[in-house]
C-alpha cells in the first residue's frame, strides 16, 4: 500500500509531527462548537435539507467504503447546512440589513438560497473567471453577484468592505462558529448511520466541513480516524501539519475551484490541529479519475472539489482495509470539466 503522501518532507510521520501540539478538545472549549450546539444546529436546519444517506460504493476493490453524497444536497453541496444555520441565527439583522458573502461558488449559492428561503437580500462576491454555472446558480436564487479579480483573500477583503460600507451582515464561508456547527451535521449523520466506521475522509478548503465533521465524529465515535484531503496544488493544510504552523499559499493550481482557499480559517485551524488525524493530497489526474469513476461506476455527478476524498481512497493514500466513509462535498461541476472527463 502506497503511503508516500502521508509523510512530511522531513521524513517524519504525520502523527509524529502533530504530537507536540495536538490536544483533545474539551467539551467546553470556547474555540469549537460543542456536541450540544451541533445537535441543535442539525435540528434547526433539518426542515430545509434533502436526505443524503450513506451509499455503499459499487466499484470493485474498494472494500467497505460508504459515500456521503452531498452532491445531491439542496444547492448541490453541503454548504446549505452552514449558510442556513448562520442566517437563521442572525435572522433579524439579516432581514433588516441584507447579507454579503464571498465564495468561489458553492457557499455563494447556499447563502443566496438560504436568503431567499428566509426573505433576505444577498450579495455574493465571486471570482472573475470562476465556474459560470455556479454564478448562474447564485443569480437563480436571487443573489446579486459582484465579480472580483484575485484569490480568496481578495474576495474576503471586498466582502468585508461591502459589509462595512452598506451595513450588510457578513456570512463567512468557513471561519465562523455557526457555519462550523451547521457543517458538522455531516459528521453527525455519518456517525449515527455508520457506527462501525473507522476512517472518514473529508475534503478541505477553508476547513469548516472538515473541522465540524471531525468534532461530531470524535464526540460520538472517539476511535474514528478523520483524514483531510486536499489537491496537491492547494495543499496549505498539508504543509501546515508538516511544519506545525498555519501556512498560507501565495499561488494555487487546481481544477478543484471549491478548494482554492489560500489557507484554512484561523478558527478552523485551531480546531483542525486538535481533531484531525492526518492530511493527504491527491494529484489532478487522480481527481479526474475519481470524478470519472463516480460518474460511470457510482452513477453520481461530482465536481472535482467533491471527489478528492474518493480520489484519496482510490489512489491508496489511506488504508482500504477498514470500514470507511468518504464525503462527496459537491456536484456543481463545470460543463467544460465534465466534457474532459467524458472525453
Amino acid at each position: 500500500m502506497r503511503r508516500s503522501r502521508t509523510r512530511t518532507p522531513f521524513g517524519t510521520s504525520r502523527k509524529e509531527v502533530r504530537a507536540p501540539w495536538a490536544r483533545p478538545l474539551m467539551p467546553d472549549n470556547p474555540i469549537a462548537p460543542s456536541l450540544t450546539s451541533i445537535e441543535a444546529a442539525a435540528r434547526l436546519i433539518a426542515p430545509v435539507l434533502l436526505p443524503t444517506p450513506l451509499l455503499r460504493a459499487r466499484a470493485d476493490g474498494l472494500g467497505e467504503l460508504r459515500l456521503k453524497p452531498e452532491n445531491l444536497q439542496r444547492t448541490g453541496s453541503f454548504k446549505i447546512r452552514g449558510a442556513y444555520h448562520k442566517l437563521t441565527r442572525s435572522l433579524a439583522d439579516a432581514k433588516d440589513r441584507g447579507v454579503v458573502a464571498y465564495s468561489s461558488g458553492n457557499h455563494g449559492q447556499a447563502v443566496a438560497c438560504a436568503a431567499a428561503l428566509l426573505g433576505c437580500r444577498a450579495t455574493i462576491v465571486m471570482p472573475e473567471g470562476g465556474v459560470v454555472e455556479k454564478r448562474r446558480g447564485v443569480e437563480s436564487y436571487g443573489g446579486k453577484v459582484v465579480l472580483c479579480a484575485g484569490g480568496s483573500d481578495e474576495r474576503r477583503r471586498i466582502a468585508e468592505e461591502l459589509s462595512e460600507r452598506h451595513g450588510l451582515v457578513l456570512v463567512p464561508p468557513y471561519d465562523d462558529l455557526d457555519i462550523i456547527a451547521g457543517q458538522a451535521s455531516v459528521g453527525l449523520e455519518i456517525a449515527r448511520e455508520f457506527p462501525d466506521v473507522e476512517q472518514v475522509l473529508v475534503p478541505v478548503g477553508g476547513g469548516g466541513l472538515l473541522g465540524g465533521s471531525a468534532l461530531a465524529l470524535k464526540a460520538l465515535l472517539p476511535h474514528v480516524r478523520v483524514v483531510g484531503v486536499e489537491p496537491e496544488g492547494a495543499n496549505d493544510l498539508f504543509l501546515s501539519f508538516a511544519r506545525g504552523e498555519h501556512v498560507s499559499l501565495a499561488t494555487i493550481d487546481t481544477a478543484s475551484d471549491g478548494l482554492r482557499t489560500q489557507s484554512v480559517g484561523n478558527l478552523n485551524y485551531a480546531i483542525l490541529r486538535q481533531v484531525v488525524d492526518e492530511v493527504v493530497t491527491v494529484a489532478e489526474e487522480e481527481i479526474m479519475a475519481a470524478v470519472r469513476s463516480l460518474l460511470w461506476r457510482e452513477k453520481l455527478v461530482v465536481e472535482p472539489s467533491g471527489a478528492v476524498a474518493y480520489a484519496a481512497f482510490m489512489s491508496h493514500k489511506v488504508s482500504r482495509d477498514v470500514p470507511s466513509a468518504a464525503v462527496l462535498s459537491g456536484g456543481n461541476i463545470a460543463l467544460d470539466y465534465l466534457r474532459q472527463v467524458i472525453a
